[in-house]
């Protein structure tokens, strides 16, 4: 079929980073062959665990662009010595300390008379780190200043660094990471397989020349400290450019954590001495900015979670089933992530409006639809996506055999592949399934429609039909031959509800631009942007292909590489990224794992070598190039991300079947044997079983 030959091209083009041999099999050849369990954010899989109430997690969590850990949340989740806790407590009472100092005011305590809590951090690191490695902390502190004092401009090509050595204990790197920035707010901390490197901030350096350094000592602690609803004032200032260059560099550095304004103190002058600049956190993504007092009673409704299974089902033919039953509408469900259609899937979902009652009541219902929910129990508040640690995969790959005119022994060849990926990761691709696999029209297709912002071409491709007769295709084939929406809705099958609300709303706005503007809104925010999602996916998956296939598995000039290295999800500030260096190449400063590349958007940076060509000419070429990644009309904003190029399977475990096939012939039968693998792992939320096994088999899944 033309859409399984498109798909394979798709894929097929795209590199590896193993050179092993692979081996040929079947995936999902059922659904039961293919088990995803999602792992929630304490590591526990739903299916068994009770999860923690939702709203406890949810209110702890730290945004994902934050520049660090917060201690407070480390805090709850430490299971250290009792010496160790109590630091740690130390720690947040000095933390909290400052972030109440912060909220506005200006700093008081001077140089030479330290407070308290800056002695408490001096303490805490104290007690961490050796006395040795603890005085050649504060000597590297001390030339960072001596140097900065004396010279216009730190060198950025000599890199000083310091390392504090590999700490083991994730916990204690948390908390050593903070202490660190906040006794030496013009450092940074940065971590590398367990080891934390201290080094210039330049940032900081960078600020000093806009404001003093006193200032850029407390807006630096206040960015580490990252208190919720807490704000930053600079020092009152009358000159209008310099307000400007100030917003700009803190924009610019720090826009996706914070935002920036300029207000009038209140005087009797009225002149421009007291403009101040105040700095605030962004509000989190998941909640709205205001709400009016019958929203704030919306607020106190009832939310009910559960663990619902689903076989073979797509998650929004689930949700609109249950939404149906439960009598609300589709968007009252929340979940952290969409799971396989072709497959037994159990993930965490939150309902509002709904009691834990009503929810039991209908469960006879949902096991008639290949459902089932279970582990119900009240909640304070919705999930969002990726709230969660991850996926945990059981896969039963049937039919395995060896590559053509490869004469080695199997088993020997898919020892040998998972071992590889086991030690040196796979390509971290968007999966097929984000595009629509064995589909004539991908979802990439009708975002870029979108972004170019060509709505009716968008609806067309979305009701683009199928080489099939059935009623779902006839309606969309009558409606492309006649844009006749009355009469297509009336051809068109209950069960496609995406389908009919499209087709109701082009009946009651007309098949124009602006009625098709209407047409999309009948559709969630989260869908609306899962196609333009969908489009940055696709170029993601040939920039990083081209990216590896240029420069292979070393870190070049102009790559970016992310200094964070507990990220495990895609969301991290442009803080967190760095620009490689002719001698951080030469030194091989940097490994492979830790490079990254944006996901398309309006507020990301692009490398500095071919690869950023690389993208701008695709922009060009998919007529993007003056494309700011907003979609007005149809309230859809992009800022993108970046993505990490490689990716590991955790928990790696495998096991191969032999299995006896009955094949009759026209003479009698006959016992064949076929080898199946079961291989179960666990992913990092936003990875792709399929395209692990794509890496281990060397062939597509």
């Amino acid at each position: 079929m033309e859409e399984d030959a498109d798909y394979r091209s798709r894929f097929s083009s795209l590199c590896y980073i193993n050179d092993h041999v692979g081996f040929c099999g079947t995936i999902k050849g059922s659904p039961s062959d293919f088990v995803v369990i999602e792992i929630n954010e304490q590591g526990q899989l739903v299916d068994k665990a009770i999860d923690e109430p939702i709203c406890k997690i949810s209110k702890i969590l730290p945004e994902p662009s934050n520049l660090g850990k917060n201690i407070k949340l480390d805090l709850q989740n430490c299971s250290c010595e009792d010496e160790s806790n109590q630091e740690l407590n130390t720690l947040a009472r000095c933390s909290s300390s400052d972030q109440n100092h912060q909220s506005g005011t200006e700093n008081e305590e001077t140089v030479e008379g330290p407070s308290k809590c800056e002695k408490e951090k001096a303490d805490i690191l104290g007690s961490l780190l050796d006395e040795e490695t603890n005085e050649l902390l504060n000597q590297f502190a001390c030339k960072i200043k001596e140097k900065w004092n004396s010279e216009n401009e730190l060198i950025k090509s000599s890199s000083p660094e310091f390392s504090l050595g590999k700490i083991l204990e994730k916990n204690q790197r948390a908390v050593l990471h903070s202490a660190v920035r906040q006794k030496f707010p013009f450092l940074i901390t940065v971590g590398r397989n367990s080891e934390i490197v201290i080094k210039p901030n330049l940032e900081y350096k960078e600020l000093c020349h806009l404001v003093s350094e006193e200032e850029a000592c407390d807006f630096f602690k206040y960015l580490d400290a990252k208190k919720e609803n807490s704000k930053f004032t600079f020092k009152p200032d009358m000159n209008k450019d310099h307000r400007k260059a100030v917003h700009h560099f803190v924009n610019k550095r720090f826009g996706n954590l914070v935002e920036t304004k300029s207000f009038s103190e209140l005087n009797y002058n009225a002149d421009n001495s007291n403009v101040v600049i105040t700095v605030r956190f962004r509000e989190k993504v998941h909640r709205q900015r205001k709400r009016s007092l019958l929203e704030c009673e919306e607020r106190k409704v009832t939310y009910t979670a559960f663990t619902l299974q689903k076989e073979n089902l797509e998650m929004y033919e689930a949700v609109e089933f249950l939404a149906i039953k439960l009598g609300v509408i589709p968007s009252d469900f929340s979940y952290a992530g969409l799971k396989d259609k072709k497959a037994i899937t159990y993930q965490t979902m939150v309902v509002r409006k709904v009691t834990p009652e009503r929810l039991k009541n209908i469960g006879k219902e949902v096991k008639k639809r290949r459902m089932n929910v279970f582990n119900i129990r009240p909640v304070d508040d919705s999930l969002r996506l990726g709230q969660l640690k991850g996926n945990h995969f059981d896969i039963v790959i049937r039919n395995l055999k060896k590559q053509i005119n490869d004469s080695a022994n199997l088993k020997e060849r898919i020892s040998e592949a998972i071992q590889n990926v086991k030690d040196k990761g796979f390509v971290n691709y968007y999966g097929p399934q984000r595009f629509g696999k064995g589909r004539k029209i991908h979802t990439d297709q009708i975002g870029l429609a979108l972004l170019k912002s060509e709505m009716m071409r968008a609806v067309k491709l979305f009701l683009t039909p199928e080489d099939l007769d059935d009623p779902v295709n006839r309606a969309k084939k009558y409606f492309l031959q006649t844009e006749d929406a009355k009469v297509t809705l009336s051809m068109m099958p209950e069960f496609k509800a995406r389908e009919k609300a499209l087709l109701e709303s082009l009946h009651r706005f007309g098949m124009t631009e602006e009625g098709c503007v209407q047409a999309w809104f009948s559709f969630p925010h989260s869908m609306r942007i899962f196609y333009v999602h969908a489009y940055s996916s696709k170029i993601w998956n040939e920039a990083v292909s081209y990216r590896l296939s240029t420069y292979g598995s070393r870190v070049v000039e102009g790559d970016l590489v992310c200094l964070d290295e507990d990220i495990n999800d895609e969301h991290f500030s442009n803080s967190k990224i760095h620009l490689v260096t002719e001698e951080e190449e030469s030194a091989n400063t940097y490994a492979i794992h830790q490079v990254v590349l944006p996901v398309l958007g309006y507020n990301i940076q692009y490398p500095k070598n071919k690869v950023g060509q690389w993208y701008h000419e695709i922009l060009k070429r998919d007529g993007l190039q003056t494309c700011r990644f907003k979609v007005p009309t149809l309230k859809l904003n992009v800022p993108g991300c970046y993505r990490q190029i490689l990716k590991y399977p955790h928990n790696l475990s495998y096991q191969l079947m032999e299995e006896h096939d009955i094949d009759v012939e026209m003479e009698g039968s006959h016992i064949n044997e076929a080898l199946s693998l079961l291989i179960s792992f666990d992913l990092d939320t936003s990875c792709y079983a399929t395209v692990c096994l794509r890496e281990i088999m060397k062939h597509d899944v």
